[in-house]
């Protein structure tokens, strides 16, 4: 079969398919990953594209594994060592090209018929993409994404896919993988090359599927093979919620990593739910991100919430986190990949970064960085060693210190554990921990500090 490669291995296979939108890289896949890494390196007329930034991903299958790219490689989606595009839209004979031909060939005639036309092509393009399921029944593009947002609001909001659609790695993979008849076993994605400014992928990290673009197709593709849970559905494991500080109006907490802060759409089990069935009326004042660890604020009162949030509005309350960023960076400041060191970096000691963000909407939970359109997001740091930094925000953006952290024009480093802008190796916590606070109280006025360490950071600061 032309686009199945052997994969020499006595790995255990695993026993159900892998989640594509929450997961940890089964050793196969790692494996295969390695083959299509090595195979790109060898060849220029591909690494020269894809050095630019470009997703890959590897299906390993019974008897070998697949190859594919996201969208086109070098201005191709015909490359032999990967398997082809659900649908090729790139023939230039082919119905969809003589079609974009004659639109931008009239498009200075009548801009809104050329609109409209666009528009029709795009439509018919999705009607195109018929894609199968593991049952081996078949829908197109349209009808998938129609059934997926069935809702009225929903509907109207998204009534077509965005253009790309369907040109992403793993619904290439899926329909090759039944169109062939063979056994899908497990499946990871990697980014190569360089970093993007807006997305901070990590050269040969790897990622979930987008959510925007993928979760409705996959959601079909999927259908009758044995899936592994989401793990963001599974119940919440019971933690010790240490008490740092605590009178009659408020208390402090040391949240541990791995617990929400409130309820959400993964669990209810959080803070705030776990104060209330102590203090009926409590609420939590601020959040940390369910990996991040450290001291938050619970209010036994509406009063004194309202009380704390005032604060929060005026900037009144600050905070101190402590963060451990990788060794190795794929920034400008050390493209050389060697560990990263301050003393030998162009980046100061301590500064300010300013970024702007806003949420990336196709592909939720994660933010982008938009110096048009994002909200203001600042942070002050200063290094504490080479992998230890101290950061300040001074505006409460979501994913703003993990982001600051991450970008080539913040400090060029991922946080440790942080599998949306870095990396996370299996069993591993993010390392952000929020280890000071400073504010006043609302009801004896007092000002009051409180501080609260991480043992594994502090070990990192003192090696």
């Amino acid at each position: 079969m032309e686009h199945l490669h052997p994969l020499e291995s006595h790995l255990e296979r695993p026993e159900r398919f892998t989640y594509p939108f929450c997961y940890e890289p089964h050793p196969l896949c790692q494996l295969a990953a390695k083959e299509v890494q090595a195979y790109i390196a060898a060849h220029p007329e591909i690494r020269e594209d894809a050095d630019q930034g470009k997703m890959f991903g590897v299906l390993v299958v019974e008897g070998g594994f697949l190859a594919a790219y996201s969208g086109l490689l070098a201005g191709r989606n015909d490359w032999a060592y990967f398997v082809p595009p659900v649908y090729d839209a790139q023939q230039p004979d082919g119905y969809f090209k003589q079609q974009e031909q004659i639109i931008s060939l009239t498009s200075h005639l009548s801009p809104l018929t050329s609109k409209q036309l666009s528009q029709e092509l795009q439509t018919w393009l999705f009607h195109q993409y018929q894609l199968l399921n593991a049952r081996g029944e078949v829908k197109d593009l349209v009808d998938i994404w129609q059934e997926y947002y069935n809702r009225p609001k929903l509907l109207q909001k998204y009534p077509l896919p965005p253009g790309g659609t369907g040109d992403c790695c793993a619904p290439k993979l899926l329909q090759y993988a039944y169109q062939q008849g063979l056994n899908p076993l497990c499946m990871a994605e990697f980014w190569w090359g360089a970093a993007t400014k807006t997305e901070l992928r990590q050269h040969l990290n790897y990622y979930p599927a987008c959510r925007g673009k993928c979760k409705p197709i996959l959601t079909w593709m999927l259908q009758g093979l044995d899936v592994d849970p989401d793990p963001e559905t599974l119940s919440l494991q019971q933690m010790e919620l240490p008490v740092v500080y605590e009178d009659e109006w408020l208390l402090v907490v040391n949240k541990p990593s791995g617990l929400l802060s409130v309820p959400g759409r993964i669990g209810q089990y959080s803070v705030e739910t776990i104060m209330q069935e102590r203090y009926p009326d409590s609420m939590v004042v601020h959040r940390l991100d369910m990996g991040t660890s450290g001291l938050l604020i619970v209010a036994k009162t509406q009063d004194v919430y309202r009380a704390l949030q005032e604060q929060f509005v005026k900037h009144q309350i600050r905070k101190k986190y402590l963060a451990v960023l990788y060794e190795n960076s794929t920034s400008q400041r050390s493209a050389n990949h060697s560990s990263f060191n301050i003393q030998h970096s162009t980046l100061p000691a301590k500064g300010r970064i300013s970024l702007p963000l806003r949420p990336d909407p196709m592909n939720r939970p994660r933010q982008i960085v938009d110096l048009e359109h994002g909200k203001q997001a600042v942070t002050d740091y200063e290094f504490l060693s080479d992998r230890v930094v101290a950061l300040w925000p001074q505006t409460g953006r979501t994913h703003q210190l993990r982001i600051h952290c991450a970008h080539p024009d913040g400090l060029g480093c991922p946080i440790v554990g942080d599998e949306l802008y870095g990396t996370r190796q299996q069993g591993q916590r993010l390392m952000l921990h929020a280890a000071e606070l400073w504010f006043r109280h609302p009801v004896t006025l007092e000002e009051i500090h409180l501080e609260k360490d991480d043992e594994i950071i502090n070990a990192e600061i003192s090696k």
